[in-house]
């Protein structure tokens, strides 16, 4: 029977950040994981999607866009090996979490971990055997799983974000169900590698979470890349037969079969809370069955903490990372900082273009009762998205109309994920309107765009 200090049950984004930072402090620690160190994110998610949706950048661009930029010529493109750098990409990543805990000194535990009560920790270990671990404190770092179509089960051709992203073959077509970040992301990789492509989502537009008018500017690039999306559809029924999948949705009380060779389901998470012992710890859950924390990551058990998707608070590996930092700070007595409102942490879907977001939508700055201004500048008044050869989509930004702060903001286009710091940050420490027109931007930037944004808020953008 091994002690800690801490112990991390779960080495994804935030747990082995959390474990990072508790080490930084001075606290033995360990960490315990299965199968996935570096989490869904470096092994099967955020990492390795990106490098396919570069290449499926690039594959767009030398197919759709190559008489802009002069290209000629027959060009192959290999999804067999834009799939093996993909891999190469997240295997370097996740060994870079191992130097990491290596050169911290955190021990890794590798095995299934279980509370057998609230201080002990049973590990099934990967080799064989049990492992006891005993510890003063506990960060819960253990993640989500993809949530199915009610009535829907997976089969060889009915698939999720994992099997699909860890597939060197491409099917034909494809239905994917869910339009939001994993859907949208998926749909755009494989259509510029030439599979038919139809996403499905029950609610009214595509990524329903964001701003009316970010969804209608999506929807409009994703049926100009030959994407066909059906908006306040209901998946009804998945039938695989072994050669082919029938998917059966309705809509306005009309019913159709859509037929593929796949389907992907990407309707969304449900927190990891089954098979941990939680009951035995006394860790207690939320309605949403979800672990309930406190602003500093804090059960109702106050030794043990929980992070990341499992807390359901935004399921998203960044916000994952500052918790992790939080509980970690917190256990040791260092000075941290609460996160505040989770609605103002930032988003982002990676497809080209992209989209990005913080904070309020205009829709819900008004249902909040909130005296608004808004600013919306197009990437058609932008010179370097010209430069580019992608002056698609736009900022807009919501603030206070009294006190001039922002509320929230929204962006499509090329690389627009890179622009949110500067308005997040802007949130954070209650900068105005005014007094953000005044930081000189870079030219020619795309960040450009939000420097004009900020001037239309006090009325007076200067390029529109």
């Amino acid at each position: 029977m091994t002690h800690y200090d801490v112990v991390v049950l779960g080495a994804g984004p935030g747990g082995y950040v959390a474990a990072i930072r508790a080490a930084q402090l001075g606290l033995n620690t360990g960490i315990i994981e299965p199968k996935y160190w570096g989490g869904v994110c470096l092994n099967v998610g955020c990492i390795p999607s990106k490098a396919l949706l570069r290449n499926a950048e690039l594959a767009h661009i030398f197919t759709k866009e190559a008489k802009a930029f002069g290209i000629s010529g027959e060009a192959t493109f290999d999804y067999g090996a834009a799939f093996d750098r993909s891999r190469k990409v997240a295997e370097g990543r996740v060994a870079g979490v191992h130097f990491l805990m290596k050169k911290n000194k955190i021990t890794e535990i590798h095995g299934y971990g279980r509370f057998t009560d609230s201080n002990t920790l049973s590990v099934d270990l990967n080799d064989g055997g049990t492992e006891q671990v005993t510890f003063d404190n506990c960060i819960i770092a253990t993640g989500s799983s993809t949530r199915l179509v009610p009535g829907t089960s997976l089969s060889a051709n009915v698939v999720t974000y994992e099997e699909q992203i860890l597939s060197r073959e491409l099917p034909e077509s494809i239905v994917i169900a869910g339009a939001g970040a994993i859907g949208m992301e998926f749909g755009y990789v494989l259509k510029n590698y030439g599979v038919d492509v139809t996403i499905v989502e029950f609610l009214p537009r595509a990524l329903p979470n964001e701003d009316a008018e970010v969804s209608k500017e999506i929807e409009k690039q994703f049926k100009k890349l030959g994407v066909r999306i059906l908006t306040g559809t209901k998946v009804e029924s998945i039938s695989d037969d072994g050669s082919a999948v029938t998917v059966t949705v309705s809509k306005d009380g009309k019913s159709e079969e859509l037929k593929a060779a796949k389907v992907l389901q990407a309707i969304g998470f449900a927190p990891n809370v089954e098979g941990y012992g939680l009951d035995r710890a006394g860790v207690a859950l939320t309605d949403r069955k979800a672990i309930g924390i406190g602003d500093y990551m804090q059960t109702n058990v106050s030794h043990i903490y929980a992070i990341g998707d499992v807390t359901g608070k935004l399921q998203l590996a960044h916000v994952a990372e500052a918790q992790g930092v939080v509980a970690a700070e917190t256990i040791a007595g260092a000075e941290t900082l609460a996160l505040g409102d989770y609605r103002m942490m930032p988003r982002a879907t990676f497809c080209q273009p992209n989209v990005a977001s913080f904070g309020l939508t205009e829709e819900q700055a008004r249902d909040e009762g909130h005296d608004v201004v808004v600013a919306k500048f197009p990437f058609t008044a932008n010179a370097k998205a010209h430069g580019v050869g992608d002056p698609s989509g736009f900022v807009k930004l919501i603030a206070d109309a009294r006190h001039g702060e922002l509320l929230g903001g929204h962006l499509v286009g090329h690389d627009v994920s890179e622009l949110l710091p500067e308005l997040t940050l802007a949130q954070k420490w209650d900068l105005t309107a005014t007094e953000l027109a005044r930081n000189v931007h870079t030219h020619p930037t795309m960040s450009e765009a939000l420097q004009e944004c900020f001037h239309g808020l006090t009325g007076h953008m200067i390029n529109f």
